[in-house]
């Protein structure tokens, strides 16, 4: 107790130099620079520039600062209340709701225990294929819920593999065994999450953004994000797993897992229940709607949307999927117990990341604010001077410092913060903004290094197993190879 007593004045003192930081610049920004007639847009940059050194900071929480735009937009004469409070409400944040109603309803049910135990058993009983199926296991899950709630049911099944271990072999001879699976656990879930558009806030961050930037492109589709992502991450986690396994924390080879450790995690879930059959259903139905909601393009072969059966299905979003999905769940009745309630209730909406929806609404919020007062255009005429600079160097910087970026903040507020400049850098350039804000987006969850990074990193830095050390020393190196491989990926495979 008296330790996080005499924590707290520091903690306070380090509030309030961020709460002061982010005043002095707020205010440096119209007393330092010239906007001329543009008040509106140095209204703006002073309001971004305030946001982000407070998301920066943490002075205070993350939602809170994403409130800011309600109150200084309107009254400012930026924007008017009604769109500054309309960007807290749309389409994708209602993707993000109707995803979230559903991961809640596979944790409530243990359904994504059953999946993560289902893909461990599939591998072997060396150490390195372990590590592997638990990897698998965090990506696959961290696809479609939350990679908080993957580490925090992965890391128990772990722990108790590697106690059993530990028992035949001693903690000496498991030493690399123990870091490279923790690891491996924190690594998955983040690298899980670029695969799909609602596997990891900034995903669905650069979705909106783009939308905001750029009104009268055509939408960002699952199926099209899948194809930027999925492959990406499924070549990401090989990399990784093998050098975690084979280079930095070689397990010792005499280890053998027994495969009976596994069975009986598998044993404890007993016969699949009903609800989980139902949510697994829904799940599926689900998943297959929105992979196959548009047009798929695979060379020369289409496969056809199945929005195209009917004219009135053109204005179906995922959004209306992944909604009419969750609320399936809130009507279908439940067996458990012979209680006669739903396999959802409203105890749901109370597990709801309200914080992170606050934050996602801020970031849009701001994001209309640099298009509607003119910013947008005014930071990509100080770009001008990099338009001799080869593409793949600027892609390449973008991605080494937005993963450096978001080792020490949310990489939800470091997408906010980024994608709306990158939108205009790319216009200035006259290049693709998907070629600037994609690699922006992706390395946003390429953050190995710190256990502050990510949630998983200090869901499994938590365990008293891992030191700083440990996870920086493979973290630094995968983050500049994750840098390096999401430069090479969008700029020479990716058609932009």
């Amino acid at each position: 107790m008296e330790s996080k007593s005499s924590d707290e004045p520091v903690q306070n003192n380090l509030k309030m130099w961020g709460i002061g930081l982010a005043i002095i610049l707020f205010l440096a920004v119209f007393f330092i620079f010239d906007f001329g007639e543009h008040k509106s847009a140095q209204i703006t940059a002073g309001v971004a520039v305030l946001m982000s050194a407070l998301w920066i900071t943490e002075a205070i929480p993350l939602a809170a600062t994403s409130l800011i735009p309600l109150i200084l937009f309107p009254l400012l004469g930026v924007l008017d209340p009604k769109i500054t409070a309309g960007s807290y409400i749309n389409s994708t944040i209602f993707l993000f709701i109707g995803g979230f109603l559903i991961a809640i309803a596979m944790e409530k049910w243990n359904l994504h225990r059953r999946i993560a135990l289902f893909l461990i058993k599939l591998f072997g009983t060396s150490p390195s294929t372990i590590i592997l199926g638990f990897m698998i296991a965090a990506a696959g899950i961290s696809m479609w819920i939350s990679n908080t709630a993957t580490a925090v049911m992965l890391l128990p099944i772990g722990m108790a593999i590697l106690k059993k271990v530990e028992e035949q072999f001693g903690s000496d001879k498991t030493k690399n065994f123990a870091v490279s699976l923790l690891l491996g656990i924190a690594y998955g879930c983040s690298i899980g999450g670029i695969a799909t558009l609602i596997g990891t806030p900034p995903n669905l961050v650069f979705q909106r953004v783009y939308s905001i930037t750029f009104p009268g492109k055509p939408e960002i589709f699952f199926s099209e994000w899948m194809m930027y992502g999925f492959p990406l991450s499924i070549v990401m986690l090989i990399i990784v797993w093998f050098l975690l396994t084979k280079v930095f924390y070689k397990p010792e080879s005499e280890i053998k897992i027994e495969k009976s450790l596994i069975d009986e995690e598998h044993k404890l879930l007993g016969a699949a229940s009903y609800e989980e059959k139902v949510v697994l259903t829904v799940f599926s139905v689900t998943a297959f709607l929105w992979i196959f909601r548009g047009d798929i393009v695979l060379g020369g072969f289409i496969i056809p949307g199945w929005t195209n059966l009917l004219p009135s299905f053109a204005k179906v979003e995922d959004a209306t999927v992944g909604i009419a999905m969750a609320i399936l769940l809130f009507v279908i009745p439940s067996k458990f117990e012979k209680r006669k309630k739903a396999i959802l209730t409203v105890t749901a909406f109370r597990k709801l990341p309200w914080e992170i929806i606050l934050l996602f609404g801020g970031g849009f919020a701001l994001a209309e604010g640099f298009v509607q007062s003119g910013l947008s255009q005014m930071v990509s005429s100080y770009f001008s001077g990099m338009i001799g600079i080869p593409p793949v160097l600027v892609i390449f910087l973008i991605c080494i410092s937005v993963t450096f970026l978001t080792e020490l903040t949310s990489n939800t507020a470091t997408a906010q913060i980024i994608l709306p400049i990158l939108a205009a850098l790319a216009v200035e350039l006259n290049v693709n903004p998907f070629l600037f804000m994609i690699p922006a987006t992706l390395s946003a969850s390429m953050a190995f290094m710190m256990p502050v990074a990510t949630p998983p990193n200090a869901i499994v830095f938590g365990g008293s197993r891992l030191k700083v050390l440990q996870m920086a020393k493979a973290g630094i190196f995968i983050n500049i190879l994750g840098a390096v491989l999401i430069t090479l990926w969008v700029y020479y495979i990716l058609d932009l």
